[in-house]
C-alpha cells in the first residue's frame, strides 16, 4: 500500500494564478496546482488569492483526495506534477 503524504506548504503561485500543495508517495515528489478558475466554481463567486487558499484549507481532504486519484492514474502534467480540475474535484 502507497501511503501518500501532504507536507502542510499550500501556497499561492501568483505567475500562473493558482494554489499550489505538495504531494509525496514513495520516490515521487511533485506539486499539485489548483487554478483560480476552480476556486470560482467552487466558492461561486470571486476568488482572491486570499479566499483561495481559505477554501483549500477548508476542504483540503478533497483536494487530497483528488491528487491522490489522479496520481493513481497517472495523470501527470508534461512537467510532472499535478493540474486538479473542477472535474477532479467534481464541481459543477
Amino acid at each position: 500500500m502507497s501511503l501518500f503524504s501532504f507536507p502542510d506548504d499550500a501556497r499561492w503561485n501568483h505567475d500562473i494564478n493558482a494554489v499550489e500543495f505538495s504531494i509525496c508517495v514513495g520516490e515521487y515528489q511533485g506539486t499539485v496546482r489548483v487554478a483560480k478558475i476552480v476556486f470560482r466554481q467552487l466558492l461561486s463567486a470571486s476568488a482572491s488569492p486570499e479566499k483561495c487558499l481559505e477554501a483549500y484549507h477548508l476542504h483540503r481532504t478533497n483536494f487530497e483526495r483528488a491528487a491522490e486519484a489522479k496520481l493513481r492514474r497517472k495523470e501527470l502534467s508534461e512537467d510532472g506534477n499535478l493540474d486538479l480540475t473542477g472535474r477532479d474535484l467534481r464541481i459543477g
